[in-house]
């Protein structure tokens, strides 16, 4: 046997013993993993180690894969639901120019951002928003002509203001971050953003 690979054979040695006295339990699996993450982790400007802790929503659906039973993601929705923060004034919808910037801009709540500047929704790095824009994600559904197909109205309005306010209230295991709960975006970001969906002039719906 050549030298060099007896080093190769007992790093071998050790990953077999490892795997063979894995605990058969997987919660202590991920909370040996959870741990170990939380001990490397370094504070870096606003990103904090709070960031690792899921709140009861956010535990369920990772517990579940996603696909929680219906009547335990109902009870959990109403919860969300009652979150939502609706502007005082009643009014919901602000100027689409500015929810086209927000929504190409992905600033905001990275370790190098600046937390006092306004942040932006990367809202692009999901959805077709406009067609002018041809970079777009697909994780999210199409938003283009969002609101020329499902009307203009105070009812899709507040839809949409509480979609982006807390997309959990709505769809518990929702990819979509809560932008509004988490306060990465301002009421008036939020109404902006309303707008760039249902504005009839803006050029999501052109």
């Amino acid at each position: 046997m050549k030298p060099k690979m007896i080093p190769v054979l007992a790093l071998c040695s050790i990953c077999v013993a490892g795997c063979a006295t894995r605990p058969s339990d997987d919660s202590e699996v991920e909370r040996a993993l959870a741990e170990t993450i939380k001990v490397s982790f370094k504070t870096r400007g606003q990103a904090t180690i709070d960031r690792l802790s899921q709140d009861d929503a956010q535990a369920l659906c990772s517990k579940h894969a996603g696909e929680l039973p219906k009547d335990m993601s109902d009870g959990i929705e109403k919860a969300e639901q009652a979150t939502l923060r609706y502007p005082s004034s009643g009014k919901l919808m602000g100027d689409w120019r500015e929810g086209e910037r927000i929504a190409q801009s992905g600033v905001g709540k990275q370790f190098t951002d600046d937390p006092t500047r306004p942040a932006g929704g990367s809202c692009y790095n999901c959805h077709q928003l406009s067609k002018q824009e041809l970079s777009f994600g697909t994780i999210g559904p199409s938003l283009y002509q969002f609101g020329k197909l499902r009307g203009y109205g105070p009812e899709v309005q507040r839809y949409v203001y509480g979609k982006i306010y807390n997309a959990k209230a709505y769809s518990l295991c929702s990819q979509m971050p809560r932008l509004g709960y988490v306060g990465a975006l301002t009421e008036q970001e939020i109404k902006d953003l309303v707008a760039l969906l249902l504005d009839p002039a803006s050029p999501v719906n052109q």
